[in-house]
Order: structure tokens, then C-alpha cells, then sequence
């Protein structure tokens, strides 16, 4: 099993959202890194952080899981979507993401300062200067980290 990271603007979509309604499509991703690992590398039953960005303060939420993978993001076929992409098309879609289920919140989010300023998380994505990718791959002991800063919250 892989860990990652991925991030939405609460006011968007948030925890909360995602805990009301059980499952939601990961959808509106569109940078190919991002895309790639959704596509390629994520597998059912892989744990995530909810990370909250553009937030006060930004930061892990709570915890998700990969319910489902191989889903063709389908904002890229509504042209009224800010997400629309006129070259993609049903049957050769360019935007693969991921279904996503909720399994926990934190009970305090745990801040990008806190992050970045506890040892063993010097080298996680999140923490990285000007890193805005929002799907990101999170090592075991990294994980393993930040869990134990939300519980100790």
C-alpha cells in the first residue's frame, strides 16, 4: 500500500464535504504530474492525507482512501467546466483521476508550519518551497509522522 497527498481548497471541497458524502471523484486535477500518478500509481485501498490548502492555517485535515481508480475526470467533457478540455474526448480521455472515500478527521488539522519545522519531514513534498503540486506521494515514515502529530493534537 502507497501514501499520498492531496490537497483541495476546503472552501471548494473540504473534509467535512467528503465526510457527508462518503465518496467523491478527485476530479478538476489538471497537471499531467498530478494526473500521472493518479492514473499510473495510485491503487483501491491506498491511504491519504485530506490537505487543506488556501487555508488559515493550511494543512492535513484527516485521512482518506482510494475507493476507486481509472476514472475519466468527466469535467473535461462539460464545456460549461472551468475543467473543460475541447481535445479530450470519451473515448480517449486525456484526464484520468480517482474516486476517493472518507475515513477520518483530525481532530485539529495539522498545520504546513508544524510540518515544516518537525524532524524525519524535511524531505516531504508538502513542506518543499514553491511545491504546489496537489497529488503527492508521502514515504511510510513520513506517514507514519504525521499521524502521530494529529494524535498528539
Amino acid at each position: 500500500m502507497a501514501h499520498w497527498l492531496m490537497k483541495s481548497e476546503p472552501y471548494e471541497y473540504g473534509i467535512d464535504d467528503l465526510e457527508r458524502d462518503g465518496t467523491e471523484v478527485w476530479d478538476g486535477v489538471r497537471n499531467y504530474r498530478a494526473r500521472n500518478y493518479m492514473r499510473d500509481d495510485m491503487a483501491v485501498g491506498d491511504l491519504v492525507f485530506f490537505y487543506h490548502s488556501n487555508a488559515k492555517p493550511p494543512g492535513v485535515a484527516g485521512i482518506m482512501r482510494i475507493h476507486r481508480t481509472g476514472v475519466a475526470d468527466p469535467t473535461q467533457f462539460d464545456p460549461d467546466s472551468k475543467y473543460f478540455d475541447p481535445k479530450s474526448t470519451p473515448e480517449e480521455p486525456r484526464w484520468i483521476c480517482v474516486e476517493v472515500e472518507y475515513v477520518s478527521t483530525f481532530a485539529e488539522v495539522v498545520p504546513l508550519e508544524v510540518l515544516k519545522t518537525t524532524p524525519g519531514l524535511e524531505d516531504m513534498a508538502a513542506v518543499q518551497r514553491g511545491q504546489r503540486l496537489s497529488v503527492q506521494p508521502v514515504t511510510d515514515t513520513e506517514w507514519e509522522i504525521v499521524v502521530d502529530l494529529a494524535e498528539a493534537r
